[in-house]
């Protein structure tokens, strides 16, 4: 049977995603010899630009080897058209187009394009699970690790074993082989240095227990951290934060649908650590089901601003934007406001 051109890996554990793209990466090699190998993000480019460059030729190599994350993004019927043409006029060919989404489903007539063995959702582990992960990883690499450190490690980490293995891989550089890693290590290997990101961002502005004007401050203060680093780009600190507010909705409609959630809801929709039923629960209590849609229109308008304006007004754009959320509530910035007390 001829092999299908195209791929659909769904779901929030991004190091089991990753490794699996790797793995078709490396037997489209073997296939095909060189592979001319491009990554877009749906947000960014056109798909007719991406099929039409599946389509051509190149000169070079014998096939491509695409990877396009934000998946769920792929609705409309001219670009599903566009895809089901070339599905039916690369079967067995040396191409390969792999769709990326950190959402569970895409649009079921996306997902109907794809055949059931190319197509894989990727759970989120659980906490028991991770552990196991961790203890396997650092053993791998030489090194053991406390049962407390675990715990420390999980608590502090985004719940994903490419976040756990780009974290943890620190460890490596500052201690021999043989060591065992402990709690005070965590604490000043990872605490002390930690990089922030979209999800530390987050994180803080949905601490509970704070005014709004001081959760704003802190989230000032990681914000200009992030504009100072080398790789900052408030495009992408906005689809962070996006992918975080989505699953706070995601969490809403969980909450909705069953007062008593069992491990396995929690597992479906992405929550099966205790960290982050913490943290959206907490959320949850900051932003209702209606603001949170409100707050994902700002990011959305946010992102076009930043787009259209240039650089010149990111910084304000992106304060603007913070401000909005915590102290607004979502609603757009319309006039000059004083923190509440």
């Amino acid at each position: 049977m001829a092999q299908m051109p195209v791929y659909l890996f769904t779901g929030p554990e991004a190091g089991e995603k990753n490794e699996a793209i790797l793995q078709l990466r490396i037997a489209a090699r073997k296939k095909a010899g060189v592979l001319d190998e491009y990554t877009f993000y749906a947000s960014e480019t056109k798909f007719s630009q991406i099929i039409t460059l599946l389509l051509n030729e190149s000169l070079f190599a014998s096939g491509r080897f695409v990877v396009v994350q934000g998946a769920e993004q792929l609705k409309k019927k001219e670009d599903l058209e566009m895809l089901s043409s070339w599905i039916t006029a690369s079967i067995g060919g040396t191409s390969i187009l792999v769709l990326v989404s950190d959402e569970v489903n895409c649009d079921k007539k996306l997902e109907s394009l794809i055949p059931k063995s190319n197509k894989q959702i990727f759970w989120e582990m659980f906490d028991n699970r991770k552990e196991q992960w961790l203890v396997n990883y650092f053993k791998k690499n030489g090194y053991s690790i406390s049962a407390d450190a675990i715990d420390l490690v999980l608590e502090m980490i985004e719940n994903n074993t490419e976040a756990l293995k780009a974290e943890c891989s620190r460890f490596f550089l500052c201690f021999q082989p043989g060591h065992q890693i402990t709690v005070e290590d965590v604490e000043r290997i990872l605490a002390h240095n930690r990089e922030e990101s979209a999800f530390t961002l987050f994180d803080a502005l949905c601490t509970t227990g704070r005014s709004p004007a001081v959760r704003l401050e802190t989230a000032l203060g990681i914000l200009q951290k992030l504009r100072l680093s080398k790789d900052s780009s408030g495009v992408q600190l906005i689809a962070g934060l996006t992918y975080c507010f989505r699953r706070l909705l995601a969490w809403h409609q969980l909450m909705r649908e069953t007062t008593s959630p069992s491990d396995l809801d929690y597992k479906i929709r992405g929550f099966s650590s205790k960290k982050a039923r913490t943290q959206y629960q907490n959320a949850g209590c900051l932003w209702s089901s209606l603001q949170t849609s409100r707050i994902l229109a700002l990011l959305a308008s946010s992102d076009m601003e930043i787009r259209s304006g240039g650089a010149a007004l990111e910084d304000t754009i992106l304060q603007g934007m913070l401000y909005a959320i915590t102290v607004k509530e979502g609603q757009p910035l319309i006039q000059y406001e004083d923190f509440p007390c």
